[in-house]
């Protein structure tokens, strides 16, 4: 099986090929599943007029937020920005693009772009400025618009074991988006907290196949959590 060996042993490596003005699917739901090596990589990279997509964009100093500091992204794909001071800032000003879109509605873009479906119907955003521009029809006495899937250059995703081909398995709510991303990259870019040799993951607990996934980095997770709320002792 060593011509199959997905991993790389560097940063480098792993976003090789990774250009200015490219768009990138990311997983992660807030700070939780994010790949945070590879986006470290990005922002050491510099690489610019980036398009992100993405159920969020991290916090200022932590996650995507990170590749605001100096501009990196162009433009945002996104479900939820309310957590980052940066962005809304870049927003408002008109330095930040932001397409803001429903939640099931971008991990089923995702999902559809990575099975090869170009577009589906979906009742949730009619009536409102998410439709705007879109097309709508009516199914069973119910209104629907066009939603078109969405694919990227690379997707960059966590997952907590891989085997060297590539088969992934994630961990408990770390999982999120990142099934959904994994298919959707012309080359994803896998961060893990562990990785096995072929035949130690069973088949049955194998989340996305390796026949996804491109590269595979072994990482180290600071794990940082988004807004810690304590008990009164």
């Amino acid at each position: 099986m060593a011509g199959f060996n997905k991993v790389v042993s560097s940063y480098e490596e792993a976003m090789q090929g990774l250009e200015d003005g490219m768009t990138v699917i990311a997983g992660g739901f807030g700070l939780c599943g994010i790949p945070e090596g590879l986006i470290a990589q990005i922002k050491k990279m510099q690489t610019r007029e980036l398009t992100f997509v993405s159920n969020n964009c991290g916090v200022d100093d932590f996650g995507l937020g990170l590749l605001l500091q100096d501009k990196q992204i162009k433009k945002m794909i996104s479900s939820y920005v309310g957590e980052n001071a940066e962005f809304e800032r870049q927003f408002l000003s008109g330095e930040l693009e932001v397409e803001l879109t429903p939640q099931g509605t971008l991990a089923e873009k995702m999902r559809a772009g990575g099975a090869g479906i170009p577009a589906f119907y979906t009742a949730t955003g009619y009536g409102t400025p998410v439709a705007e521009g879109k097309e709508s029809r009516e199914f069973n006495g119910r209104h629907y618009i066009l939603e078109e899937s969405i694919t990227g250059d690379f997707a960059i995703i966590r997952a907590w074991k891989a085997d060297k081909t590539g088969n992934l398995v994630y961990r408990d709510t770390a999982m999120n988006f990142n099934p959904m991303a994994a298919t959707a990259g012309k080359i994803t870019v896998v961060e893990v907290e562990e990785i096995v040799e072929v035949g130690e993951l069973k088949p049955t607990e194998i989340h996305t196949p390796g026949i996804y996934v491109d590269r595979v980095i072994q990482g180290s997770f600071e794990k940082r959590i988004e807004r810690l709320t304590l008990a009164k002792s």
